[in-house]
């Protein structure tokens, strides 16, 4: 894809955020959008609380990032997107395997809510929600994913799973190994 293109794709992918974002729905902060919209993501390097040790993941639904700790008293953050209120969870829990590709498979209770939706989204599809990588969250059905809908960063949308941008999650991925601890609040940290 030309740098022309791409630059359409990303401007074409800011007007349809502006049109489809929910009544009421609140946006991602202009400078996370338009940090994704020009440069691809928006993940920033942050200054931490200490008393976090190195490598475990802080999702903040509060401030709608996820923290990756760097080291002591530092973290690289990322905008996500959040569950929307019904869907709401916080816990401690660790990540229980990691999927490139990964094909999805709505459960039961979504094919209810909406008929629409396929039996499954084969991995690598363009319209697969779950992106170009997933961390799975213990046993659950829970999930740190890409999205084929980058719009939706920094809004409460999600049925329980914290998205990001794809290139934020291509970020993450090879830092993230297999039993992270993933600690998941509403503790604000901004």
């Amino acid at each position: 894809m030309s740098a022309t293109s791409h630059l359409l794709r990303r401007v074409a992918l800011a007007a349809l955020a502006f049109v489809l974002l929910a009544p009421g729905a609140k946006p991602a902060a202009a400078q996370d959008f338009f940090s994704f919209l020009w440069s691809g993501g928006s993940r920033d390097v942050v200054p931490f609380s200490r008393r976090y040790s190195p490598r475990q993941i802080i999702v903040s639904f509060g401030d709608r990032k996820l923290y990756w700790i760097r080291r002591r008293g530092e973290a690289i953050s990322y905008p996500i997107a959040v569950p929307r209120a019904q869907s709401r969870w916080s816990g401690v829990t660790s990540v229980s395997s990691k999927r490139v590709n990964p094909g999805w498979t709505p459960t039961p209770e979504m094919r209810r809510e909406n008929p629409k939706l396929p039996a499954h989204v084969p991995g690598g599809h363009p319209y697969n929600p779950l992106g170009k990588r997933a961390l799975y969250l213990g046993s659950s059905m829970y999930r740190i994913h890409g999205t084929d809908a980058p719009w939706t960063i920094g809004t409460a949308v999600s049925k329980g799973c914290i998205r990001m941008y794809n290139e934020d999650v291509l970020d993450l991925y090879p830092r993230v190994p297999v039993g992270t601890k993933v600690t998941v609040t509403w503790k604000r940290f901004q």
